[in-house]
C-alpha cells in the first residue's frame, strides 16, 4: 500500500522565542552563519541548524534572497497598477493570474477588495517601457474592465521583514 506523504508546507509549526530569534537576525542578514545565530541567542549550533530546517520544511521560511536595489539595475520606474476584471468567474480569474505571473516587468500581483480586483507592482526602466508593457502585454489580455496606473515618486519605506 503506498501512502500519501504529508505535506510539510501545511503543517502548523508552533514557534517560541528561540525561533522567533533566529527569524528576526535571518531577515535582518540571511547570509548570517548558523554558527553567528547561536553565538547572539546563547544556543549552540545543532539546535540552530534543525530550528532553521524545521521551519523550512513547515514553510515558515519559505525562501532566501537578495533584496535588489531595482534603480541600479536600470528598473527605476515603479509603477502600481489597479485591474478591474470585465467577469468574475474561476476560470477566467486563473487564466488572468497565469498570464500576469509570466510577464517579467511584475514583482507584485495581489488580489484586493473594493473597487479593484488587482494591484500589481512593475518595475520597469522608464515610461517608454511602461507603456511599451502596458499596451503590448497588459492591454492584450482578454478580461480586463479597467485598469488605473499610480507612479511611484519615491519609496519612503520598503521592507520584507515580517514584525511580531
Amino acid at each position: 500500500m503506498i501512502q500519501k506523504k504529508e505535506n510539510t508546507a501545511d503543517v502548523q509549526l508552533s514557534l517560541d522565542e528561540k525561533d522567533m530569534g533566529i527569524l528576526k537576525l535571518l531577515q535582518k542578514d540571511a547570509k548570517m552563519t548558523i554558527r553567528d545565530i547561536a553565538g547572539q541567542l546563547n544556543l549552540s549550533t545543532t539546535p540552530v541548524y534543525e530550528r532553521i530546517r524545521k521551519m523550512e520544511q513547515a514553510g515558515v521560511i519559505k525562501q532566501y534572497a537578495a533584496i535588489v536595489d531595482p534603480r541600479k539595475i536600470n528598473k527605476g520606474l515603479t509603477v502600481l497598477c489597479y485591474i478591474t476584471l470585465k467577469e468574475h468567474n474561476k476560470k477566467c480569474g486563473k487564466k488572468f493570474i497565469q498570464e500576469i505571473i509570466s510577464f517579467t516587468e511584475v514583482t507584485e500581483c495581489l488580489n484586493i477588495s473594493g473597487e479593484f480586483d488587482f494591484m500589481i507592482k512593475v518595475q520597469v526602466k522608464d515610461m517608454d517601457e511602461y507603456r511599451e508593457f502596458y499596451v503590448n502585454k497588459l492591454g492584450e489580455l482578454d478580461n480586463l474592465s479597467h485598469t488605473q496606473s499610480i507612479f511611484v515618486i519615491s519609496v519612503i519605506k520598503a521592507t520584507h521583514q515580517v514584525v511580531y
